[in-house]
């Protein structure tokens, strides 16, 4: 019986020594392909006119909710409670836009970096197909505290997915410089 036990455990520790793995930091890549920067300038450039003009509507129910105060003494007790009304209204429609522009922000963001991400794939199953990788773990989602540099693919991740979607320069995107690949034995920050 012991016998066999030592042979299991030969034959596992064989399998799991011809394993090769590799990890990539999506998000780091994510931050680094000019898709990824121009998706985020992209979002940002909507989200802040957005921000500016809701901003914008708010600084107007504020100064309309100052002069209803100030006009209220002057008024009749149903031209007050309607003014009143019309203010409770109105900050009601502010709210559910506000409500509504975070939830299609997500929205578009999520979508955004879908598209990215879904373009990723298959660039990570060539990188690691070249390699000889039998498995490739994401850096952040898949809990790894520690792995040696020379199996960190993001580098090539990123160079490979530059130079099969090019992005040229502009507002919020940076000139692409690939990335060189790692060397095989040396160790990442």
């Amino acid at each position: 019986m012991r016998h066999v036990v030592l042979s299991i455990c030969l034959i596992a520790s064989s399998a799991l020594a011809d394993l090769k793995v590799g990890y990539v930091d999506l998000q780091r890549a994510l931050t680094e392909v000019g898709e990824g920067q121009a998706a985020k300038y992209k979002l940002k450039s909507e989200i802040d006119k957005k921000k500016a003009e809701f901003e914008s509507e708010q600084k107007k129910l504020r100064e309309d909710g100052m002069v209803l105060d100030r006009q209220a003494s002057a008024m009749s007790e149903e031209v007050r409670i309607e003014k009143m009304k019309q203010l409770q209204g109105r900050l009601m429609q502010i709210s559910e836009k506000g409500q509504k522009l975070q939830v299609e922000f997500v929205e578009k963001e999520r979508n955004e970096l879908k598209k990215i991400f879904d373009r990723m794939d298959p660039i990570v199953a060539a990188i690691a197909r070249r390699e000889g990788l039998a498995m490739v773990f994401e850096k952040t989602d898949s809990g790894l505290v520690f792995a040696e540099g020379n199996l960190d693919l993001t580098n090539e991740l990123v160079r490979t997915y530059n130079e099969k979607y090019p992005v040229k320069p502009g507002p919020g995107v940076k000139p692409v410089t690939p990335a060189p690949a790692a060397p095989k034995d040396a160790p990442t920050k």
